[in-house]
Order: structure tokens, then C-alpha cells, then sequence
């Protein structure tokens, strides 16, 4: 099965840097969480791969190895044949279709000019593989900063007007405690390296030749360090936390609330990332929310409408009083000012829009009946003359 493209998943260049990487995935992450598409499937795969390419091109060293390789596995390893997401291998291609046969030959006496025996043509091979590896190896990976998390949250309409405090449990990465982040066994883990016998240098011979070499087993430290049993050298560990988070009043459907630090662990004393949760509001029975106003559709007689009178509507706050104009027209919309949501960060509150929907009378007695005729009689002409005029 072709493997996917990570930089093609987020949308975002090869070249793309941390900055456009990490905005291209919370975009996405908010797009498709399946908290924002409850019972959608296809917004749930779709989250899963972006959260996956995600986790490795925020990751120097797995994008590294990505972008070498095409892909990485859990191991550190390549995690297939090598060919890369752009059709080639990485750089670290090996020696075999190179001969160093003709490279040396014994010297002295009647040896002189004979072609090197293979297995010396090997030897140079596999320390010219040495010599270009040990550039990988000694580039230690820089302190990365952690990644960040994405969490949806529901809360209710209420909740979202007045505001409120939740407690959710997180699950995250932490810095071992056991071995402070370094990845290392606290304990038997700094020995002196029996290969180099601490010097941090092997030499190796090849024909007439000797080169002296980094040490494979220590990459040239000359100490041996044990991975910690904790974290098994990655220096975090898989934890849940429970974080308690305020929701400021006023909130709205796909608000975005940022956490600090309460994202994963960064490696080798590096900043976490932050939490990030995004707000689903539940809908209310009758109230509509457009910005900081809220909007609501309340029925009137027609007497009432026709008449005029003062009627108690529904708000936020509790009942208020609203004056019906005589000769209120079906879909009419009134203004209460200030009845609205409290924007946090403005200070200031919106409005209340009423929409009057005037309903028709049921007719269940002659007396109605006779009055509806009368109003008929009084007032003969037809609702839809402006319509037909027009046609």
C-alpha cells in the first residue's frame, strides 16, 4: 500500500517551516475533529492522519528521517526499502555498487602491483560507511519543543452565556521523573565503553592503510549510557492529567482556548507545547445565537398584533417587557437593547432581536366565525395585490 504524504496531508511544502507546519495542523485539526463532526467517519480518519503527520514533521529527528527515507518507524529505523516520498533514497545509500579493488595493493617486493584481496576492499568499503555515518551520528538532535494537543469540548447553552470552569483529564506526554529527561539510567549507566576503552576512537586497517574512526558503540562520548527503564531513553513519559479549564463568559461555537504549557513535553529541557480546546455549544430550545445577539421567534394573537399591546418575551436575564406596535406585520423583528451576551473581552453586551410570528385564531365556535366574516366585509381587499402587480 503506497505510503502517504505527510507534507501533502497537512497541505503545506516540503520546505515548510515549524511555524507553517504548526498552523497548517491546527487548522485541520480543527476542520475535522470529531468532537466539531460527531458521527462522521470520514472527518475521524481524516483527523487521524493529520494528527499522524503531525506527530512526525513536528519531530525533528522523525522528520529528518522522513524526509531521508519516506517514512519512520517506532524503532528509529527506515521503515521500508529506503525510496522516499520524492522517489529517492535518502543519502545514507551504502558503497556496494562502488569497486575499491584498484584502490591499493600490497606494497613491497614481488607483491608490488598485485590488486587488493577482496576482503580488504570490503574493510575499505565499510570504513568509508563508518566515516560518512559518523556525521549523522554526531549530529545530536537539538531540544525540541513539545507538540501541541488538541481536545474538543461540549458544554451547554448556558454554560457558554455565564461561563464555567470544567475539569478535564488530559492525556499527555511528561518529563521522566526518573531520569529527569536526559533518557539515561540514573544508575550503571555512565561505564567506561569496552570497544574504545574510553578514549572515544577505534582504528581499523585497510591494506597498507589505518584510519582511526569514532567509536560506533559510544558515537565517540567513551561512555556507555544505559537507557532509563522508565522512559526507555525517550526521556517523557505517557501520562494522564486532569487540568482545570475556565471558559470565559460569552463563549462561542469553535471558540479556541489556549492552555499553556499543558501540551507534551519538549526533549532535552526544551519548552512544552500547549493545550489547545475547541468549544462545541450545545443549541437551545428556542434561543438563537448570532454573534453577541440572541435572536428568538415568539408567537402573537392577532388581535394583538393588530391592535397593539405590551407582552413579557423571554430573555438571558429572565422575562422582559416589549411593546407591540398596532398594525405588526407577520416577521416583524423588535430590538431589545443590551439584552444580549456579555462579550468578555469587549466589555459590552449585544442584543436581543424578537421576531414576531403572528398565529391565525382556531375557529372552533359560530361567534369567531361571525366576527372573521365581519372582518372580512370591513376590509375586502386582497393581501397579495402587491404580489400580482408585479407578476
Amino acid at each position: 500500500m503506497a505510503q502517504a504524504d505527510y507534507y501533502q496531508t497537512l497541505g503545506v511544502g516540503r520546505d515548510a517551516s515549524e511555524d507553517e507546519i504548526r498552523k497548517a495542523y491546527r487548522k485541520l485539526a480543527r476542520k475535522h475533529h470529531p468532537d466539531l463532526n460527531p458521527g462522521d467517519k470520514a472527518a475521524e480518519e481524516r483527523f487521524k492522519k493529520v494528527q499522524e503527520a503531525y506527530d512526525i514533521l513536528s519531530d525533528s529527528k522523525k522528520k529528518q528521517m522522513y524526509d531521508q527515507y519516506g517514512f519512520y518507524s517506532e524503532n528509529g529505523m527506515p521503515g521500508g526499502t529506503g525510496a522516499g516520498a520524492g522517489g529517492q533514497r535518502g543519502p545514507n545509500m551504502g558503497f556496494g555498487g562502488f569497486d575499491f579493488s584498484d584502490a591499493f595493493t600490497r606494497g613491497g617486493g614481488a607483491g608490488a602491483g598485485r590488486r587488493a584481496h577482496p576482503e580488504e576492499s570490503a574493510n575499505f568499503q565499510d570504513i568509508f560507511s563508518q566515516w560518512f555515518g559518523r556525521q549523522q551520528r554526531e549530529e545530536a538532535a537539538p531540544p525540541q519543543k513539545g507538540s501541541d494537543l488538541e481536545y474538543g469540548l461540549s458544554i451547554d447553552f448556558w454554560q457558554a452565556i455565564k461561563g464555567t470552569q470544567v475539569r478535564l483529564n488530559i492525556n499527555r506526554q511528561e518529563v521522566c521523573a526518573t531520569c529527569g529527561g536526559t533518557g539515561a539510567a540514573k544508575t550503571g549507566g555512565n561505564t567506561v565503553c569496552p570497544e574504545c576503552n574510553g578514549s572515544g576512537n577505534v582504528t581499523q586497517a585497510a591494506g597498507a592503510m589505518r584510519f582511526s574512526l569514532t567509536c560506533p558503540r559510544c558515537n565517540g562520548t567513551g561512555r556507555l549510557h544505559n537507557a532509563c527503564p522508565a522512559c526507555h531513553g525517550d526521556g517523557r513519559i505517557n501520562t494522564t492529567e486532569t487540568v482545570d479549564v475556565r471558559i470565559p463568559p460569552g463563549a462561542q461555537q469553535g471558540s479556541r482556548l489556549r492552555v499553556a504549557g499543558k501540551g507534551n513535553a519538549g526533549t532535552q529541557g526544551a519548552p512544552p507545547g500547549d493545550l489547545y480546546i475547541t468549544v462545541r455549544v450545545e443549541p437551545h430550545a428556542f434561543f438563537r445565537r448570532d454573534g453577541d445577539d440572541i435572536e428568538i421567534t415568539v408567537p402573537v394573537r392577532i388581535d394583538e398584533a393588530g391592535l397593539g399591546t405590551k407582552i413579557e418575551v423571554p430573555t438571558i436575564d429572565g422575562r422582559a417587557l416589549l411593546k407591540i406596535p398596532q398594525g405588526t406585520k407577520n416577521g416583524q423583528k423588535f430590538r431589545l437593547r443590551e439584552k444580549g451576551v456579555l462579550n468578555s473581552r469587549t466589555g459590552k453586551r449585544g442584543d436581543q432581536i424578537v421576531q414576531v410570528e403572528i398565529e391565525a385564531p382556531e375557529v372552533h365556535d359560530e361567534r369567531t366565525k361571525e366576527l372573521l366574516r365581519e372582518y372580512a366585509q370591513l376590509h375586502p381587499e386582497d393581501p397579495r395585490g402587491a404580489i400580482w402587480a408585479k407578476v
